[in-house]
């Protein structure tokens, strides 16, 4: 199940309802951001409360970009913090030691953070299987201990802060980090239903029989692996302008590990159902506050539970779709009020 589902074409080729499916889209984008604003605004929804889903925002469009990895090319990496914390500090280089404005500090450092994608990518993509997830926790802890030692631009092991006005005010970041996610979702999701993306997939499905059809491998992989970097360098913006502080301890192995349990819980290749598992652990790794250090158990149990009963994830590599469930709701509302006229 597709979250753009496909209109056939007519007889002349032209497809059904062309803006159907966007006016649609559009519609529920819009209602994403609004509705939780709105429980914000009339107080159902507290400062505190709205600080957890901004940063369930932020931990899921780094979901994306791990599964855009894994799931999407099949490839194990474990390095995505890295990628998260050098967007980060660009975003803080570029805005307060290059006097750049904040549109355009964003702009240069996921630029940076991409081009460190690519590579990086040259030489990991040459790898596979155990050894790739190897290479890529070595970047990551380069990058840490990197940013722990140019004290002059990172503020070493204490950070830097980075007051913006998405960090004073809690609606402000709730929308915009919000915001973000969708547009990413969707044109992520574009991308994966074009000829690019599937041959994204083709190589993850069966390489020798893609590469058999005249699929580039390592073109398609190093593809994927950039989109995943250019959505990690965007999450690391976002990350410090909603949360006002980066230490280089955001680049470390277990946050890289988090973000793969978003997409292995949520399942791996479904885009959605790492977004819903980032928002739900987000919010749940807050909730268990009270059991202080053992809360982090959580998810141990969960993970369990889930490759018991569920191994493919939450929804395995399907996507939800909005188009289908709008369909849905149409249908049994025609049902029924033919049945009344019967």
């Amino acid at each position: 199940m597709a979250f753009f589902k496909h209109h056939p074409a007519s007889s002349s080729g032209a497809p059904k309802f062309p803006f159907r499916s966007t006016i649609i889209l559009g519609v529920i984008g819009i209602l994403t951001v609004v509705l939780p604003l709105l429980l914000i605004k009339l107080g159902i929804i507290d400062a505190y409360t709205s600080r957890i889903l901004t940063m369930g925002g932020v931990n899921a469009i780094m979901a994306m970009s791990v599964n855009m990895i894994v799931g999407i090319t099949g490839q194990l990496s474990l390095g995505q913090a890295g990628f998260l914390a050098i967007g980060a500090y660009s975003c803080i280089f570029f805005n307060l030691d290059m006097g750049l404005p904040l549109p355009f500090a964003v702009f240069c450092a996921v630029f940076v953070t991409t081009f460190a994608g690519f590579l990086i990518g040259f030489p990991v993509l040459k790898l596979t299987g155990d050894y790739l997830a190897i290479v890529t926790l070595g970047f990551g802890e380069i990058i840490r201990v990197v940013f722990i030692n140019l004290k002059a631009l990172t503020g070493g092991p204490n950070g830097r802060s980075f007051t913006t006005s998405l960090v004073m005010n809690s609606e402000l970041a709730f929308v915009f980090t919000t915001a973000t996610l969708v547009i990413i979702l969707a044109l992520l999701q574009n991308f994966l239903r074009s000829t690019y993306g599937r041959a994204i997939k083709a190589c993850r499905e069966d390489e020798i029989a893609a590469n058999a059809n005249g699929i580039n491998i390592f073109r398609y992989k190093m593809i994927g692996f950039v989109i995943a970097a250019f959505i990690a360098g965007i999450g690391g913006c976002v990350y410090a302008m909603v949360v006002g502080f980066v230490k280089p301890d955001v680049a470390q192995f277990l946050k890289s590990i988090d973000f793969l349990i978003y997409v292995v819980l949520g399942g791996m290749g479904s885009m959605t159902g790492s977004i819903l598992s980032a928002y739900v652990l987000t919010y749940l790794q807050e909730f268990l506050r009270f059991l202080q250090d053992y809360r982090l158990l959580i998810y141990p149990v969960i993970l369990i539970l889930v490759m018991m009963f569920r191994p493919k994830g939450l929804l395995g590599m399907k996507e939800f779709s909005i188009i289908g469930f709008v369909d849905k709701i149409h249908g049994k509302f025609l049902r029924q009020t033919k049945k009344a006229e019967a």
